[in-house]
């Protein structure tokens, strides 16, 4: 044994470590002062928030597992970690790989018909496809939406010139077309909406003609007619009409938002507390999932749940001021995209929620319990933030 050795191993092992941390907190104040951190804490803190929620629904027993409790912060922390790792990926090279990253979204897209498993028993979608050996289900609707929203934006840069003309517009609407027939025929009809919104806001942003817009505007009653006549089954008939007046379905039509309402109102102005009473909460069945937001409205009330919506319209806001101040088209496109995704999954299922909107199970961002709905909003912060990181401009909320 020697002393001397013993003591200089001590202070070499001492100094590596504070180098490390050194070295450590230097590249994080680095990537602080490029990024756009404040769009990072409105994720994290959304999230943090939905921890504690669906954390107190567990407390008092409306959450069966603690693994549904689990997920949601180990999610989060992965996806920022996610995030972080696209953020400094080129988002023109994500473009450039639109080939390897299409044919793995499609691919698990497909393997659904032949794999796919319902979430619950009472729905009707196959959208789900199980992980080997891990006892957790993927669902693969979600990453093709990160997927679809990198290839459009690049398919729209390069055609921006000609967008107009049919053949160019007829390539761009089967860009389109295709991931909706597919997604609709699993039956998953909500993110077939959102896969819409997103390819509209993206094609209108691009200068689509108002004459094309005009006519899909007077297409869209006589579609609805069709639609309602031949294509709408009777469950999602009585979803519309549970909406227009509920007394013209029967009660398990619109008993769900029903008791959403009236979880909403039983919070008043300040709510009744995020842990409450075990046993006072007994409104709507699996509310940590769509109907989040009516868990939200009784535990917070209105005055929380304001405050959640302006959290969610800072966050929408920042994405848009993101795609401001792109370096180019494409950098646009993407972060339109994303608001779209975003902005279209607020107001669906707080409108289910609320009873101004069918029930078509769509997901409140970062707030709803789901590991794949979590990550893939991490993703999609990632792009924006390769938008922000790789434009080189400054301006105001940037």
């Amino acid at each position: 044994f020697d002393p001397i050795q013993e003591n200089r191993l001590l202070v070499d092992r001492e100094r590596f470590f504070a180098i490390m941390m050194k070295t450590a907190l230097s590249a994080t104040g680095r990537y602080l002062k490029q990024t756009d951190w404040l769009l990072m804490l409105c994720c994290v803190g959304l999230s943090s928030f939905s921890t504690l929620l669906i954390y107190s629904l567990y407390v008092n027993g409306e959450v069966g597992r603690l693994n549904t409790v689990l997920v949601q912060p180990a999610m989060a922390i992965c996806g920022v970690a996610a995030a972080i790792v696209l953020s400094k990926i080129d988002y023109h090279l994500m473009a450039r790989l639109w080939k390897w990253h299409t044919a793995l979204c499609y691919g698990l897209l497909l393997l659904l018909f032949p794999f796919g498993v319902q979430r619950v028993e009472w729905v009707d979608d196959r959208n789900w496809l199980p992980i080997p050996f891990l006892g957790i289900n993927f669902q693969p609707s979600e990453l093709l939406k990160i997927s679809f929203i990198i290839t459009f934006a690049y398919h729209l840069s390069r055609v921006k010139e000609n967008l107009n003309r049919p053949k160019q517009l007829l390539g761009l609407l089967l860009h389109g077309a295709i991931p909706c027939a597919i997604i609709h025929l699993q039956g998953d009809d909500g993110t077939v909406l959102v896969m819409a919104t997103i390819f509209a806001s993206m094609l209108f942003v691009a200068g689509l003609s108002w004459k094309y817009i005009l006519s899909v505007l007077a297409l869209i009653p006589p579609a609805a007619i069709v639609a309602w006549n031949f294509f709408l089954d009777d469950d999602k008939k009585n979803r519309i009409l549970a909406v227009i007046n509920p007394a013209l379905v029967d009660e398990a039509s619109s008993w769900q938002q029903q008791r959403g309402i009236i979880a909403i109102g039983n919070g008043g102005l300040w709510g009744n507390g995020i842990f409450m009473e075990s046993g006072q909460f007994r409104y709507v069945p699996e509310v940590y999932n769509d109907f989040i937001f009516t868990y939200l409205g009784e535990a917070v009330g209105f005055i929380g749940s304001v405050a959640v919506l302006v959290a969610l319209a800072f966050l929408c806001i920042k994405i848009l001021c993101n795609g401001l101040r792109a370096a180019d088209d494409m950098g646009k496109y993407i972060c339109v995209g994303v608001f779209g995704m975003i902005a279209v999954q607020i107001i669906i299922n707080i409108g289910m929620c609320l009873g101004l909107l069918p029930v078509i199970g769509v997901t409140l961002p970062f707030l709803s319990a789901g590991g794949t709905s979590t990550g893939t909003l991490y993703l999609a912060i990632g792009v924006v933030l390769s938008v922000y990181m790789h434009s080189g401009k400054d301006m105001l909320f940037a």
